[in-house]
């Protein structure tokens, strides 16, 4: 499903989850403009390039290495499809390497999942399936004293695990266990090991019932990962399959230092977790309307609103009240000439997908705002990182006390 976004048709500030809703096929949040030669036009498009999209590289010092998890939590069935006697999802771990020589690079998207995807969204399937990840797949774990701090990434209402790679690639970089989750029948598509590809079951008349339940399940699932890092640090093998975990995991983690990000719904499932589970000490909502009362509670641990440009329209109502509940430590930032859709890998594919798409730069600049992507995705790194330094490291940054003249692009809200 494609829908059109101007600035005179812009979704209300109160529903920034629609944005995702709307575009369930995406999975990446895109939208189309319907002119000619654009995703939804009639009219005939460039003949698609086989080169994938270059991921911008992490600034880290420390290799990548990565490991795909199938998880079962038995003591729930799917609540999206009550016939399934299990709730199933697929986790991917991401972690700092010893070494990567002679391990595969890890695909942005399972290449059995490729096909679904590059239907409903209109991009050339070679393009997605031509897309590779810093990542090396089971290349062993550099290990730490103590364990590295964990950080787990929600994507937005039908978005895969992997629609945040370019911030997730660069705090694993920086020495942090990044967990992502495919929230299974809510994601567009989710490729089992068997094979299997599932799709969305979310109804096509997304209303605040639906919402709720996504959200709910959602935290369900992230807890159910919680668990199950706790089982993979103290040397089981979570995985269904028990296919071989790679070296050096048991014991990498510290568990005692664990915080959330999400994007759109994703950052209202790290929000409604916080309030409800302790185990997160640290939370982070790109561009998302928090959805129920938990959400909205707040928490007595650290918590950033990162919010996209809305100009003069007025802040989220729910963003309001979660400002007023929230005790512990919480800053409001916004990225300058940015969109909805700035705070995920959209930014990282429209302008270099623009062509195949037949996209002009102004086309392309309505997806993902007026501020230069890569320039973007600099920013939204810095300040991920300073925040999760500081309240997981213990390491203060200048960057979330006040404005920074070297990033001219972030505004301080409150």
């Amino acid at each position: 499903m494609l829908i059109r976004s101007s600035a005179a048709a812009r979704p209300p500030r109160h529903r920034r989850w629609l944005l995702a809703a709307a575009v369930l096929a995406s999975g990446l949040g895109l939208v189309a403009t319907g002119a000619p030669g654009a995703v939804g036009s009639d009219r005939p498009r460039p003949a698609p390039t086989a080169a994938g999209v270059v991921l911008p590289s992490p600034t880290g010092p420390e290799r990548l290495g990565t490991v795909f998890l199938h998880l079962v939590d038995a003591a729930r069935t799917d609540p999206w499809l009550p016939s399934h006697p299990a709730r199933e999802i697929m986790a991917q771990l991401w972690y700092p390497a010893r070494n990567t020589r002679g391990y595969p690079a890890a695909p942005w998207l399972s290449p059995g999942a490729v096909p679904h995807f590059a239907e409903a969204l209109g991009f050339p399937p070679e393009l997605v399936r031509s897309t590779t990840t810093h990542a090396r797949v089971g290349a062993p774990l550099d290990r730490r004293a103590g364990g590295r701090p964990v950080v787990l990434y929600s994507p937005g209402l039908g978005g895969d695990r992997g629609t945040g790679t370019a911030l997730v690639e660069e705090l694993v970089s920086h020495g942090y266990v990044v967990v992502t989750l495919d929230h299974t029948h809510d994601a567009n598509e989710v490729e089992f090991p068997d094979g299997r590809v599932v799709v969305s079951a979310v109804p096509a008349d997304v209303d605040d019932r639906v919402v709720a339940q996504a959200v709910a399940v959602r935290e369900a699932d992230t807890r159910f990962v919680l668990d199950q890092l706790a089982a993979l640090n103290a040397g089981r093998n979570p995985d269904a399959g028990k296919r071989r975990l790679p070296d050096g995991l048991r014991g990498a983690l510290d568990l005692t230092r664990v915080g959330m990000f999400g994007h759109s719904l994703g950052g209202s499932t790290a929000a409604a977790t916080m309030h409800d589970d302790p185990r997160l000490k640290a939370g982070v909502n790109l561009d998302g309307t928090l959805v129920g009362t938990s959400a909205q509670a707040g928490s007595d641990r650290p918590f950033l609103l990162l919010s996209s440009d809305h100009g003069t329209e007025p802040e989220d109502p729910t963003w309001t009240a979660f400002w007023a509940s929230q005790r512990g430590w919480k800053h409001q930032l916004a990225l300058r000439g940015s969109t909805h859709a700035s705070f995920n890998d959209s930014v990282v594919f429209f302008p270099q997908a623009a062509s195949a798409l037949g996209l002009s730069p102004a086309q392309v600049a309505e997806q993902i705002g007026s501020l230069d992507p890569r320039r973007s995705v600099t920013v939204q790194r810095v300040y991920l990182r300073a925040f999760f330094d500081q309240h997981l490291r213990h390491r203060s940054s200048p960057l979330l006390r006040a404005a920074d003249p070297r990033y001219p692009e972030m505004r301080f809200v409150r």
